[in-house]
């Protein structure tokens, strides 16, 4: 009795005595503001709140706990294995989390079948996940001596404080892990293993390869059914195979990993999407400037990259001159330069200069993906110099150019997240933390007075100012990241750039560092699978194929390609002795717009019956009528398709087998 007296009440407990309602629905708590497990004390006069699956925290809680339940299956399964990490992937739309493992025999795919049948087992026995606390040299020598665990012993060698803690699940698991989790297994309804990658400890290429695997988790079997659709329409969306079957880009091991190489058919869509840019750009006033691949490293030194960006530059080059070069990682500091070549007057300014300009940054090999994560890509990128009280205006003139060019491209649902810097390590960032605070609110200022929602992300600033990152919804709703807009006190300050002001005195300009493809080899991945391929008329290479019924049809064939590309659309034929069904399908797996068939009655009556590739047969027309219709779509950047607008005593189409 007395026992029961004295015991702490947990936080179940308090929830209970408040809703048993809620209390039942909760996977964790939060007590006096800090995140806990529902067995963690919560003495009277502490405040308490649920967390249940409405809270923001509740999934990551949950797929963190996953995790856990994934590396307990792999230890029951490969005793021996040794742990990596096991991070909840709460923002990512491919995946919910991940483990890496180092294990003695390396896992196969047909291992996750086996894993995931494991973890079922390990829910149904409803399994607890039990917090353990200790001092920190106790839980050192534990996972040294006893789970014989040297990767986990780093990362507890790292954590401050006295006491730490671990989480046991099962009789084979313990993981060092600052929690909470969720009370037991059979909170888990609805995972999936997706997946087996590569993965270095730590991200250091010098150190273990570990195997990571993939997977995801939702509260409810729906949401987990609808991912995997998902997933499946994004395989047959990939850009990585799309990409090369219709000649837009490739990659050459002789020319090295991370390369790319932009095919006839990818330079020609990205000359399309240069184009557009370049007349947004000059309507809104900007200046088109080229700067040089490499810079002396004085230049680097100067901006901060040497010191903080070190990771992620190439190698030093050494000229005989005794000269240091690098490949640029960036193009701010050669725009700048650009800024320094005369006297500024404050009205000079905003003084916007844009460069579509490669860039050089040293991606490890595990993380390659496609034109997603490249070494050298194509940034459209723009620096705008800019006096203080121009800010909020400079801010919602670039966020009415992203969204124009944006909504271009079918993105209409965009979401903004604001990048602050990480309150935890302020040593990662340049200059005075009260410009840092001015920096941060401005940015903001400028979003909520142009009516913009958007997220607050701690940690994900640039490491010489805050940023506004754009992310996109694609047609299958996947998230992707594209443009940012940056806001930069200290570059100014460390080139020591300056501007005449009204007084004849000297002040410094502010920078806004503004990219709104992101890069053209990332865009162009998204895009290609965004679209499925299915370029609209005016990106395509190829707008419309002529297609023959037979060999008597093509002369008349080739007339009609050269009408049309001498009224500017780009057509071809295709004169081969296939079948029509043959022709056809040939031109739909090359994602063509419009497929022109011609026979007797084409020739006869000058005409061309019209197959559009996302309206089907639109009936027969002349020549330049179609011509007139087309060259219409592409001039105004339309998404859409033809539509059947002929008379119905002119909608006659040639007699032809319906597509493959």
């Amino acid at each position: 009795m007395e026992a029961e007296q004295n015991r702490v009440s947990t936080a179940a407990d308090r929830l209970k005595s408040v809703d048993p309602k809620v209390a039942k629905r909760a996977f964790a708590a939060r007590v006096d503001g800090r995140l806990v497990d529902l067995s963690s004390p919560a003495p009277e006069g502490a405040a308490v709140e649920a967390i249940t699956v409405e809270s923001p925290e509740a999934l990551e809680i949950y797929r963190h706990s996953t995790a856990h339940l994934l590396a307990a299956a792999v230890l029951e399964l490969f005793p021996g294995t040794k742990l990596g990490v096991g991070p909840a992937l709460v923002e990512d739309p491919n995946y919910g989390f991940y483990y890496d493992f180092l294990p003695e025999k390396p896992f196969t795919p047909d291992d996750l079948d086996h894993i995931e049948k494991k973890m079922r087992e390990l829910v149904k026995r409803n399994l607890p996940f039990e917090r353990v606390e200790m001092p920190k040299a106790e839980m050192l020598r534990l996972f040294d001596e006893v789970v014989d665990d040297k990767l986990k012993c780093e990362l507890i060698e790292e954590k401050g404080g006295d006491v730490v803690s671990a989480y046991r699940l099962g009789d084979q698991f313990i993981d060092f892990c600052l929690g909470p989790h969720l009370p037991l297994t059979s909170k888990i309804k609805a995972f999936k293993l997706l997946s087996l990658a590569g993965a270095y400890w730590r991200g250091d290429e010098h150190r273990e390869q570990m195997q990571r695997i993939y997977g995801t988790a939702f509260f409810e079997q729906g949401e987990l059914d609808a991912f995997v659709r998902q997933r499946e329409e994004a395989k047959k969306r990939d850009h990585r195979r799309l990409g090369p079957e219709l000649g837009i880009f490739a990659f050459s091991d002789k020319v090295g990993p991370n390369l790319v190489l932009w095919l006839p058919n990818g330079a020609f869509i990205r000359r399309q999407m240069e184009s557009f840019l370049y007349e947004l750009q000059v309507a809104a006033g900007y200046d088109l400037v080229y700067t040089p691949q490499i810079g002396s490293n004085a230049l680097w030194e100067t901006s901060g990259h040497t010191k903080h960006y070190r990771s992620d530059m190439f190698p030093e080059m050494d000229c005989e001159d005794g000269a240091v070069y690098q490949l640029r990682p960036m193009n701010c500091p050669f725009h700048i330069e650009v800024y320094r070549t005369s006297q500024r007057s404050y009205r000079d300014l905003p003084l916007r200069i844009s460069e579509m300009a490669t860039v050089y940054r040293y991606e490890r090999s595990g993380v390659q993906h496609g034109l997603l994560r490249v070494r050298g890509f194509t940034q459209d990128d723009a620096h705008l110099f800019i006096r203080p009280d121009q800010i909020q205006d400079e801010i919602e003139r670039v966020w009415h150019l992203a969204s124009t060019l944006l909504s271009t491209f079918g993105f209409e649902d965009v979401r903004v997240e604001l990048s602050v810097r990480d309150s935890q390590n302020l040593d990662k960032y340049i200059g005075d933390p009260a410009v840092w605070d001015d920096s941060e609110a401005a940015l903001a200022s400028a979003l909520d007075a142009y009516g913009v929602a958007y997220k607050r992300v701690e940690g994900e600033a640039a490491f010489y100012g805050p940023k506004i990152d754009l992310k996109v919804v694609d047609a299958i709703g996947r998230l992707w990241q594209l443009g940012t807009i940056q806001l930069d006190w200290n570059l100014p300050e460390r080139f020591e750039l300056e501007y005449i002001g009204e007084d004849n005195r000297p002040h410094r300009p502010i920078m806004i560092h503004r990219a709104l493809y992101g890069s053209f080899e990332r865009f162009m991945g998204v895009l290609i699978e965004h679209f499925a391929g299915h370029f609209p008329v005016w990106m395509s290479p190829v707008q419309a194929k002529v297609l023959p019924i037979s060999d008597r049809h093509n002369e008349y064939a080739n007339g009609v390609a050269e009408e049309l590309r001498a009224a500017g659309l780009r057509v071809e034929s295709d004169l081969r002795s296939e079948t029509m069904k043959s022709k056809i399908r040939d031109a739909q797996l090359k994602k063509i717009p419009f497929m022109l068939v011609v026979g007797d009655r084409e020739v006869d009556e000058r005409l061309v019956a019209v197959r559009d590739r996302k309206n089907g047969d639109i009936g027969s027309m002349p020549v330049s009528v179609f011509a007139e219709r087309a060259l219409d779509l592409a001039r105004t950047r339309s998404r859409d398709g033809l539509s059947r607008e002929a008379e119905p005593s002119e909608a006659h189409s040639a007699e032809v087998p319906a597509p493959a």
